[in-house]
């Protein structure tokens, strides 16, 4: 079910008999056709396992179901947004970011210590998001919102990509990711803040950077 961006901030998608999507609470703007919204309380294709793993990542973010046959537009407070065409890969992309995504990608959590480690579970403290990602995996389409545009970077072994916590939107691929100190880069471009952190993202893979660091 792919996503036809309308324009920079705003996607539609078609839904037909069978097919359902999923979208945050409040993002529909506008539809054509005989389309139904409803509360979800499975957690996506995730199911109950994860739903409760949002929860206990502190991910409120509530998701409601789009079934019927029509056309539906969507946005969120005029963020930008970027639709993520999957193949089978998985995504990994902070709930709070995820417009509305494909019914048929199965849904889950990640815990972002089991790859960075004690830092990896500091990042969750350092930029206000969870300890926990949620990972979209399969064919299908996902349209994810970020501040000022987003950029793709390519991850590949011999050039990791060293990311700003808080311009972090999502990443794709066979990607390890490790939080670590940034001794002086911070002061260095006239941003010290106290928190002088980035996020080392290695592997084969995509991440998503937005232009800005505002918080959704």
């Amino acid at each position: 079910m792919p996503f036809t961006v309308l324009n920079s901030r705003m996607v539609e998608a078609r839904i037909g008999p069978g097919q359902r999507l999923f979208s945050q609470r409040g993002a529909m703007l506008a539809y054509r056709g005989e389309v139904s919204f409803t509360p979800n309380i499975q957690g996506g294709q995730g199911g109950v396992g994860s739903m409760i793993g949002r929860r206990i990542a502190g991910e409120a973010t509530p998701l409601m179901t789009v079934e019927g046959t029509g056309t539906v537009m969507f946005g969120h407070g005029g963020h930008h947004v970027q639709v993520v065409d999957l193949t089978g890969e998985t995504l990994y992309v902070e709930a709070d970011r995820l417009l509305a995504f494909d019914g048929a990608l199965q849904q889950g959590t990640m815990f972002m210590g089991s790859q960075g480690g004690v830092m990896g579970m500091v990042r969750g403290q350092v930029t206000g998001q969870g300890l926990f990602t949620t990972t979209l995996k399969g064919v299908g389409s996902a349209a994810v919102m970020a501040h000022g545009g987003v950029i793709e970077l390519p991850i590949t072994p011999q050039r990791p990509v060293h990311v700003d916590p808080q311009a972090y939107v999502a990443h794709r691929g066979d990607v390890r990711n490790k939080l670590s100190t940034a001794l002086g880069w911070r002061d260095m471009v006239g941003r010290g803040s106290g928190e002088a952190f980035q996020l080392e993202l290695s592997g084969q893979g995509t991440v998503y950077v937005q232009a800005s660091e505002e918080k959704l």
